[in-house]
């Protein structure tokens, strides 16, 4: 289905990362809507739209399907979890299942808040959504309870090959 955006709206193409802004009156077709952004396809190639300008989509609502809850207490698994919401805009699996993720390092302070250091990568090197993608991550765990500051840093060792991709992703993907 084709929808029409009601107004401008900043965007990001993909895959080279460029900001952007799509104007009004712009068709565009809904290619995925995973980690509370919306990947559209255009007649100009295809773009990422944050959550926070979804509403210029006419025809088009954004449920709040990763609604990350910063309640509760704090744990590694929350931090996973939060992560799982995060979604390269081309692929539907998460940076997680997709093996992107290297490192996880959680330090607590003496005042009992958590500092967060994520390690992670990308499919190929050239990729211009890389900085988008992480700062998606930086923010989803930021916010999670007592966490002081988030840092994810992108690095190319090891080298990511689709071998790194977790059983779940495989099946998404139909590499089964």
């Amino acid at each position: 289905m084709t929808h029409t955006l009601t107004h401008d709206c900043p965007a990001t193409l993909i895959p080279a990362g460029n900001a952007t802004t799509l104007p009004a009156g712009t068709d565009v077709f809904i290619a995925q809507t995973l980690g509370g952004n919306v990947t559209v396809r255009t007649d100009r190639g295809l773009f990422r739209i944050a959550r926070e300008h979804a509403g210029a989509i006419g025809g088009f609502s954004l449920a709040a399907e990763s609604g990350l809850k910063a309640e509760g207490d704090f744990s590694e698994q929350a931090v996973w979890d939060a992560l799982k919401t995060c979604f390269d805009p081309e692929i539907p699996v998460n940076i997680v299942d997709l093996g992107l993720v290297y490192d996880l390092a959680i330090e607590k302070t003496l005042a009992g808040a958590h500092v967060l250091e994520v390690k992670m990568t990308l499919t190929a090197p050239g990729c211009g959504m890389g900085p988008t993608i992480a700062e998606d991550a930086r923010q989803k765990i930021a916010a999670l309870p007592t966490v002081e500051s988030a840092k994810v840093h992108i690095v190319w060792d090891p080298q990511w090959t689709p071998q790194m991709i977790s059983p779940t992703g495989r099946k998404v993907l139909g590499l089964e």
